[in-house]
């Protein structure tokens, strides 16, 4: 029986990948050690006694006693606190899925990928912020790193049998969000049940948001470049409508080479799941007279300035994918809180990048360099939104 560790199992990306180890046999099939979640210990005890995982942990220290209880009568061990997650995560697996959100999961994603088996990376931040640094982990520990992001896994798959100095360019598909086609002055008063209602994906709140501004697509950017190494000059990013289209390479011979399939993110864990071979997923299949069509244009950066921003990232190097994330993520966390606009994610971003991408490019990845400019960058933007500064 295969160990597997599922990090932030009751997230979006957690919850699909519990119903594939379901569907795959469940505990009948899995040794399953590990599954964290944030909050929501109902779901992540039912999902733990489901499963008979060895051990279920929270993030939120004050949940504790409320794991325990719900925990009580099984031989599941509870757990919480991010020293408890990384533990968990240290616990040897055969597969562990790393879909914690956002910058915590770097820590815990370090720790899995010490375990010399594999990581399915769906932690787009870990590779944003500490690239080079996660790389050589893996590289040093033997461990298997598989993108579980739709668009990374696609570029895996179509990447497989071919050589890197074969490779022009990697060409990354966008949604467009739910503002596709919009200008920036039109987007001036979104609400946030307008950020979070994506047109094509079933995704969690921070993922949607990340949409609707693009900056998942910015993050992408720089999670192609270290997972792939990649010049930034090789990466483009296309709208895409329809998210059939996952991404495509193209070659030195003038050939593009595409993954499709439906927007379903199963169909990227389960390839993770079950990689090197390919197993029958609960998907549906692609019916390509109802499509008819396939649309593609240019992102419009004044609008979408995400896309803009990542450029100065990818140039500057170090630890500069750290401001980024950060920012955004406090940016964002404003925004959900109703203290700024929308537009003013951005602005923010901008903000900080201005003030500390020169000292991050200088301070490198050491896992503490990059929380330390994490944290700076964080309180950076709360100090400008509490100041009423958004532009």
């Amino acid at each position: 029986m295969r160990r597997v560790s599922v990090l932030g199992a009751t997230g979006s990306i957690g919850t699909q990948t519990l119903d594939l180890i379901d569907r795959a046999g469940g505990a009948e099939a899995f040794d399953v050690i590990a599954l964290t979640g944030h909050s929501n210990v109902a779901a992540l005890a039912e999902a733990a006694i489901r499963l008979r995982a060895d051990v279920a942990v929270t993030a939120d220290l004050s949940k504790l006693d409320a794991l325990r209880e719900a925990l009580s009568g099984s031989d599941v061990e509870a757990a919480a606190g991010p020293d408890a997650i990384c533990e968990a995560a240290s616990r040897p697996a055969d597969w562990t899925m790393s879909a914690i959100v956002g910058a915590a999961g770097l820590a815990p994603t370090l720790e899995a990928a010490q375990q010399g088996r594999c990581l399915a990376l769906a932690n787009k931040e870990s590779m944003v912020c500490a690239g080079d640094l996660l790389n050589a982990v893996c590289a040093e520990h033997g461990t298997t790193l598989l993108p579980a992001d739709s668009e990374h896994a696609a570029i895996f798959q179509c990447l497989r049998g071919e050589t890197a100095r074969e490779v022009e360019r990697v060409i990354i598909t966008a949604s467009g969000g739910p503002f596709r086609g919009r200008t920036r002055d039109q987007m001036r008063d979104v609400t946030l049940a307008e950020a979070v209602a994506h047109p094509n994906w079933d995704m969690g709140q921070g993922i949607s948001i990340d949409s609707a501004t693009m900056f998942n697509k910015a993050l992408e950017v720089i999670e192609a470049k270290y997972l792939f190494d990649l010049r930034p000059d090789q990466i483009e990013v296309i709208v895409h409508p329809q998210s059939i289209v996952h991404s495509m390479i193209g070659f030195a011979d003038g050939s593009i080479m595409a993954q499709l399939g439906p927007p379903d993110m199963r169909g990227a864990i389960g390839y993770c799941l079950n990689y090197p071979e390919r197993r029958d997923l609960p998907v549906d299949r692609l019916d390509f007279a109802k499509l008819a069509s396939l649309d593609f244009h240019a992102p419009d950066l004044d609008a979408f300035p995400a896309l803009r921003l990542v450029r100065r990232v990818l140039d500057a190097g170090g630890a500069a994918g750290a401001v980024l994330n950060a920012a955004k993520e406090a940016a964002m966390a404003g925004f959900v809180a109703g203290r700024i606009g929308f537009l003013a994610q951005a602005d923010l971003v901008e903000l900080a990048l201005n003030a500390l991408i020169d000292e991050a490019a200088r301070a490198g990845q050491t896992l503490e360099a990059v929380l330390d400019i994490d944290q700076r960058t964080r309180s950076f933007v709360e100090q400008r939104i509490a100041q009423g500064i958004e532009q």
